[in-house]
């Protein structure tokens, strides 16, 4: 069975995050319980990827949608999104199948993105590592990166 998104605050959420007249940066999905199908928008944020990371749970698993704002040179700021697949590491196996198995509908829903980002620790979902990242995939990259 496939992961049900039909919470309208999701669809909100993401818009929000995608637009440039809204500080939020961020929207975390996690399960209703622990043997839901059912994902619920858990919080949104401004505060970037270092607030989005102390909300992630070692005995939780979901998906997180962020805007990256960088710099690639002192001339330009690029804005790219990521989609974050956490599996906190006290998530049980049944629970680790049925996430990568949900990872396609919540692309779906959450369709816009430059990478995604398997995260299992949170030094995962650290900023430097993901602009990096980020920097390689874009291909344009004026400091050697």
């Amino acid at each position: 069975m496939g992961a049900d998104l039909n919470d309208p605050a999701i669809g909100e959420a993401y818009l929000d995050v995608r637009s440039d007249k809204t500080e939020t940066n961020w929207l975390l999905l996690n399960y209703e319980n622990e043997k839901s199908d059912i994902l619920k928008l858990t919080e949104t944020g401004t505060g970037g990827l270092n607030e989005l990371k102390e909300k992630l749970k070692d005995e939780d698993c979901g998906f997180a949608y962020a805007r990256v704002e960088y710099a690639n040179d002192k001339e330009s700021k690029r804005v790219k999104f990521v989609l974050i697949i956490w599996i906190g590491s006290a998530v049980k196996v049944m629970r680790k199948a049925k996430v990568s198995v949900h990872a396609a509908d919540v692309k779906s829903k959450l369709s816009v993105f430059s990478i995604e980002v398997p995260a299992r620790e949170h030094s995962d979902v650290d900023e430097e590592h993901i602009v990096t990242r980020l920097r390689k995939a874009g291909g344009a990259s004026y400091d050697g990166v």
